[in-house]
């Protein structure tokens, strides 16, 4: 074993904070989301709303990265271009898996689900929300697609800066959101030993059933 190996092999840590029980949970899944999450945001935790989204294409290759979670209804909301590495996973395999992981929390939750593409109505109100230069950054990039140069994608932004100075920037048809609509959830709480928490809830018809993992 070489001495990096060694030194991987000897980072860990305990986890003290909090118990989870069943007890503890919300009839709800989405309603527990929201009470961790909210406890994330208060905690001013960095990046408390960035979640891993993995998708898989139709050939069942995974493929993972981070996205910022922008709404919180009967689903999670997020927002992309649709011509993007996720973007046609999901057209090819309309299922997904979130993960968000608040370690100052010693806690993480697990969400699995199909996703939907949001409405017009609700792209627009998120896109048109964004700084201009969020939204010029929208227009000009080919999102996972292979580029020439930093300096070419910056001069392509310079100029639709200038272009768009007094007028205002439209959606793209290829830029918008998808809702995952929860199918399961997973509720992690760090505890001493490696005797970790993991409680979930599984959609069965029109509920939830709810149960305890082993670590």
């Amino acid at each position: 074993m070489s001495k990096q190996e060694q030194n991987l092999s000897d980072i860990r840590n305990d986890y003290k904070l909090k118990i989870l029980s069943e007890s503890d949970l919300k009839e709800n899944p989405i309603d527990q989301f929201q009470e961790w999450l909210d406890l994330a945001v208060k905690s001013n935790l960095y990046e408390p709303t960035a979640m891993t989204l993995s998708t898989c294409d139709s050939q069942c290759r995974p493929s993972s990265r981070i996205v910022l979670l922008k709404g919180l209804d009967d689903g999670l909301v997020f927002f992309t271009n649709y011509d993007s590495k996720k973007g046609l996973s999901v057209a090819e395999n309309p299922f997904a898996a979130a993960l968000f992981f608040w370690p100052e929390l010693e806690r993480q939750v697990r969400i699995e689900g199909k996703v939907v593409k949001v409405s017009t109505e609700e792209s627009d109100k998120y896109f048109y929300s964004r700084p201009k230069a969020s939204q010029i950054g929208a227009i000009i990039s080919p999102q996972s697609k292979i580029i020439s140069s930093r300096d070419d994608l910056d001069l392509m932004f310079e100029k639709a800066l200038v272009d768009h100075e007094n007028k205002e920037v439209t959606r793209p048809d290829n830029w918008g959101g998808y809702r995952i609509i929860p199918e399961y959830f997973e509720f992690w709480q760090g505890r001493s030993g490696r005797l970790h928490d993991r409680l979930f809830y599984q959609r069965e018809n029109n509920g939830w059933t709810k149960g305890r993992l082993a670590p």
